[in-house]
């Protein structure tokens, strides 16, 4: 009797939003196909990889390919190097998203309002490889547009694939630069979502813009931001792959100030055919997010549940 009510209410659930689910549909059938379906490939990290055996077929070795990846000199600069990168890129992004989405909301003019969001969100869509190409055309050493002007001017070239230093600077820029309109946006949403009756009210009592925003508009967007920051932490394992290999390359000058899990991942594939060891350090970085997401999801929970993500 009760499994003939269970079976009743799915059906009736699955009938009655029906839209819903069909939405859901692309969402899910994405991350099952490429998400959970290659989650056996794990295996690899644990076997003497050949193409004759496959990934079921092979021999196993045990920690072998751990080893080799602890072994190799490069885990702790690969892993300082993603965690310092990403907590930058994190903090970055917030910091200016929340600035321009307050600063936009504030505007008066509506055509400009929908002027600026629409330029910043242009860089979205520009591919890292276009950006890349771009960039090296003008800040190319030989023949790059301002090595060209400052040659002609009697100036010194200026070598900036050779100088680690100035990269710790650009990559949070670029990052900051292409994401800005996207994360904007979504601090912008949360705060057209306030209750213009606060404002209102703290206009009659005579409160300047500044104060409106501090005593009404941060506190609001807290829980949006500890949000965004939560899920931004699950990624801090996981560089920018495509802005780190597009723009940096394999360039040895750079590696030890740029180089990243990711960009290190990708080389071990390409230039060594290693499938265990690549697959060992996939798996090293995937257990160490999961920590780290779990321990600050957990340190929330402690200080408001209410902000936790789970």
């Amino acid at each position: 009797m009760d499994i003939t009510r269970k079976k009743e209410g799915f059906l009736y659930e699955i009938t009655k939003n029906k839209i819903l689910y069909l939405m859901f549909l692309p969402v899910g059938l994405y991350f099952l196909v490429l998400a959970y379906l290659p989650m056996p490939g794990i295996v690899i990290a644990f076997k003497e990889y050949t193409y004759s055996g496959g990934i079921f077929g092979s021999e196993w070795n045990g920690m072998e390919n751990f080893r080799y990846f602890f072994e190799s000199g490069k885990l702790g600069l690969v892993t300082s190097n993603t965690i310092i990168y990403n907590l930058v890129f994190l903090t970055a992004s917030t910091v200016v998203s929340v600035l321009v989405a307050v600063m936009i909301a504030e505007m008066a003019g509506k055509y400009f309002k929908k002027m600026a969001q629409t330029f910043m969100f242009l860089p979205y869509f520009v591919s890292w490889v276009t950006v890349s190409a771009f960039f090296y055309n003008i800040f190319n050493f030989d023949y790059g547009t301002l090595n060209t002007l400052l040659k002609s001017l009697g100036a010194e070239p200026v070598d900036i694939y050779s100088n680690p230093t100035i990269w710790m600077f650009l990559l949070p820029l670029f990052y900051v630069w292409k994401g800005i309109g996207f994360s904007s946006v979504l601090y912008l949403s949360a705060i057209m979502g306030i209750d213009q009756e606060s404002y209102e009210s703290a206009k009659i009592d005579g409160a300047t813009i500044f104060q409106r925003i501090w005593y009404i508009t941060l506190p609001m967007l807290k829980p949006t931001v500890i949000i965004l920051v939560l899920l931004g932490l699950s990624r801090i394992m996981r560089g920018e792959f495509d802005m780190f290999y597009q723009l940096i390359g394999d360039n040895g000058l750079l590696a030890d100030k740029t180089d990243i899990i990711d960009t290190l991942v990708f080389r071990s594939l390409i230039f060594s055919n290693d499938f265990g060891m690549s697959s060992a350090a996939g798996l090293y970085q995937s257990v160490l997010s999961f920590i780290l997401i779990y321990s600050v999801n957990w340190a929330v929970k402690k200080w408001n549940s209410d902000y936790a993500l789970y």
